[in-house]
């Protein structure tokens, strides 16, 4: 009798079963759930969220309201430029640079020193003081392109050649440098603009020294002062640039002082693009200064360079000097042998 009752009972709930499927299936194909309810129309629509506002927020309950930030899709254009853009803009600034030189270098060989009657004899042209500035500068710069240019090529190029775990060190000592040496760079900057402010103001001379292609171009050694125009473009290219990256770089060191996680976005952004375009600038700076013209590193490098070759390529500043010279306000250039 009980067997007998417990099949009836199982038999019963088979049957209504059965007959509630149909309406349960008409129900899921019409976005309801058993409940009456359509999941789809109560579910978080991403897109309409996006549309009341660029980001989805949550609430936290932490002192960091940032970590409240669930998604943001600025953050994914930041992320398609440093990994697609980034790239290809700083290999073609660069490289191009260098390809530009080394067919420049081609096609123009080194600019001699042109022997002459004042040849072989010495001209102070940088101090002591100038020169230390601008070593200074100069090699904290080389440290910060270096490392600068790790951040957009490394994992690409250094690191299936080192391993992970070495370029893992080697990037952690490249950040400690780059954030440390930025100090005595952004000094350097200050002094160089302090220093060499007076000789880079631009007049009609600097002019004439364009229009005649700076003594790159042809045989002719246009007039120039103490810097002539291409110099002066590099002082406020280092300048401009220089105080630029300073400011996003101190953004960067002192993350969300002033702006938030989309203004960090827009700091890093200018950071990288400026840095490649100066390195660019630097490297014919570099070029001219060494291996690009015979006779130029001495001025950086003992501090003194030909009076010949100062009267090739600065002729007003030498006029300028010997003056001082006649008045008794320098001592006077004394013939030694040329270096």
């Amino acid at each position: 009798m009980r067997r007998g009752l417990t099949l009836f009972r199982t038999i019963v709930v088979a049957a209504a079963l059965a007959a509630s499927a149909p309406a349960m299936a008409q129900q899921t194909k019409d976005g309801l759930n058993p409940t009456g309810q359509n999941p789809t129309a109560d579910s978080v629509n991403e897109e309409f969220l996006f549309k009341q506002d660029p980001k989805i927020v949550g609430r936290v309950t932490i002192p960091d309201g940032k970590a409240a930030s669930l998604i943001q899709p600025q953050g994914r254009d930041y992320r398609a430029f440093r990994e697609s853009w980034l790239p290809w803009i700083g290999g073609l600034a660069v490289l191009g640079a260098i390809a530009l030189l080394a067919g420049f270098y081609l096609w123009r060989g080194r600019i001699k020193l042109e022997r002459g009657p004042d040849s072989g004899k010495k001209i102070l042209r940088f101090g002591t003081f100038e020169r230390v500035t601008h070593w200074m500068t100069s090699s904290c710069f080389i440290i910060l392109s270096l490392s600068g240019l790790n951040y957009i090529f490394g994992k690409r190029l250094l690191a299936p050649v080192i391993g992970p775990d070495a370029f893992a060190v080697v990037s952690q000592y490249a950040k400690y440098a780059h954030i440390y040496l930025a100090w005595p760079f952004m000094l350097g900057i200050a002094l160089m603009f302090v220093v060499w402010l007076k000789d880079n103001i631009p007049n009609r001379i600097d002019w004439h020294w364009i229009k005649a292609g700076g003594g790159l171009i042809g045989n002719d050694h246009p007039h120039a002062e103490r810097f002539n125009a291409g110099q002066k473009m590099v002082f406020w290219m280092v300048v401009g640039f220089g105080t630029a990256m300073s400011v996003t770089g101190l953004m960067m060191i002192f993350p969300f002082a002033l702006t938030d996680i989309t203004g960090m976005q827009v700091m890093q952004v200018v950071h990288s693009l400026i840095g490649v375009v100066f390195i660019a600038g630097i490297l014919a700076h570099i070029y001219i200064g060494s291996v690009g013209m015979e006779g130029a590193y001495d001025a950086m490098g003992s501090g003194k360079v030909d009076l010949g070759w100062a009267r090739s390529h600065h002729d007003l500043w030498v006029e300028k000097e010997i003056g001082k010279v006649d008045h008794g306000t320098r001592r006077p250039v004394r013939p030694v042998p040329a270096e």
